[in-house]
């Protein structure tokens, strides 16, 4: 490897989410911006993670290429670099850079702590550099180490239990009374924040049977051409809502939407379940005082994210060793990354002098006794090579490996020799 592991950043720790829909970058988007890095900066290994919360571009540079890249983003999009720099975090220090990384990739960065979806968000960050050809081996290597890392934070610590945000929550819930019906019918009213990220987490779980409603219906045709959901005309709201068995509502409404008078009025009898996300409620508390309805409200929800966000908290110095101990671990592979070309051309040297001196003896030897020196001396450079390739990993670990590198390239004359 040549160079130093980077970083540049811009995410809702800074950054609005004006600025940060701008810059989001879907796969084709960051699939291209990946090739342009490559053919200006004749940089070998990137990856970018774009999500709603961050857009992040990592690299591996002996150069800072910070301004350049902002530039080349900037570009991209189309967006006056001027307008993102002041939002902008830049980190050059490798270590920093790693542990930085590690913290996104496990949800230590999330806006949700702990963030289910980031796992995933990295894997795709990582299949679409290495599908421009993006990744080396060091990337290669510290991605499967942060898949690594994950999966110890998985099973070791409470890091990711439990529901740690209103839309996870909403649908954990509705999740607990689902064996309960027969291909029972969903329907969320609202796409303000919350509305929208519950539709997200309805589809990131994989559920195909739900329908949304808004005022402003473009808005849910537009977010259903990519979610593939039925749109359902908002005006056509109560006279359909019997209909379905789930209702999570996040409407703003000055008084109840679902009032008793309605829900008595339902043809359909059947026990419903109301998830109330509203403030202030657009479901009537009384509503379940109905033989069969169900209502949750938001904070009987939001004391489950509560719950849940102290568990994942607590659990964080866990998280932090964890990666800490990964970051060492790599740091030590990194390091010999650096003496692996040394330690090939010892080994070549050594084995062209084993060579050379076996051709001048081999034609008088008989098969028999050629193939017995052969091993012989194998055996010996094995023995002679062992000792030199330690002793230049330890000097790795004690960063002294520059030093013995010089010695070793003095002594054999390493530099005519090829890698």
């Amino acid at each position: 490897m040549t160079g130093q592991f980077k970083a540049i950043s811009i995410s809702y720790k800074n950054a609005p989410l004006s600025l940060r829909e701008q810059i989001a970058l879907n796969e084709d988007e960051s699939k291209a911006l990946l090739l342009k890095i490559k053919e200006v900066f004749d940089l070998n290994e990137a990856l970018i993670l774009s999500t709603c919360n961050r857009t992040e571009i990592y690299y591996v540079s002996s150069e800072e290429h910070h301004e350049d890249l902002l530039k080349l983003l900037s570009a991209h999009k189309g967006i006056a670099s001027s307008d993102i720099r002041p939002y902008l975090l830049v980190i050059n220090q490798e270590e920093e850079a790693l542990k930085y990384l590690f913290e996104v990739a496990t949800g230590l960065h999330s806006q949700v702590v702990g963030d289910l979806q980031i796992p995933n968000q990295i894997k795709n960050a990582y299949q679409w550099c290495a599908d421009m050809n993006m990744a080396g081996p060091y990337l290669h290597r510290l991605m499967h180490t942060v898949f690594f890392v994950n999966k110890k934070v998985f099973l070791e610590t409470s890091f990711r239990d439990g529901a740690a945000s209103t839309s996870y929550a909403a649908v954990d819930t509705i999740e607990s009374f689902l064996p309960l019906l027969s291909e029972p019918k969903i329907l969320v009213l609202g796409l303000g924040e919350i509305g929208q990220d519950v539709v997200k987490t309805l589809h990131d779980k994989g559920y195909k049977n739900f329908t949304v409603s808004n005022r402003t219906k473009e808005k849910a045709e537009q977010l259903s051409e990519s979610m593939d959901f039925d749109v359902l005309p908002f005006e056509n709201v109560l006279k359909e809502m019997s209909s379905y068995d789930i209702i999570i509502s996040s409407v703003r409404a000055e008084k109840p939407l679902v009032t008793l008078d309605l829900v008595r009025s339902f043809e359909n009898k059947t026990v419903k379940y109301f998830i109330d996300l509203s403030v202030p409620r657009s479901v009537d508390q009384a509503v379940e005082d109905v033989a069969g309805m169900v209502v949750y409200d938001l904070d009987e929800i939001q004391q489950k994210t509560n719950e849940a966000l102290e568990n994942r908290k607590a659990s964080i110095p866990q998280v932090q060793r964890i990666i800490e101990e990964a970051i060492i671990e790599f740091g030590d592979w990194s390091n010999q990354m650096v003496v692996s070309p040394t330690i090939q051309k010892l080994k070549g040297a050594l084995e062209q002098i084993r060579k050379d001196e076996m051709a001048k003896y081999t034609k008088s030897l008989s098969e028999e006794e050629a193939v017995k020196i052969e091993k012989i001396t194998s055996g010996m450079m094995q023995r002679i090579i062992k000792l030199p390739v330690l002793q230049l990993k330890a000097a790795c670990k004690r960063g002294e490996a520059e030093t013995l590198i010089d010695v070793l390239n003095d002594l054999f004359n390493l530099e005519k020799v090829e890698a």
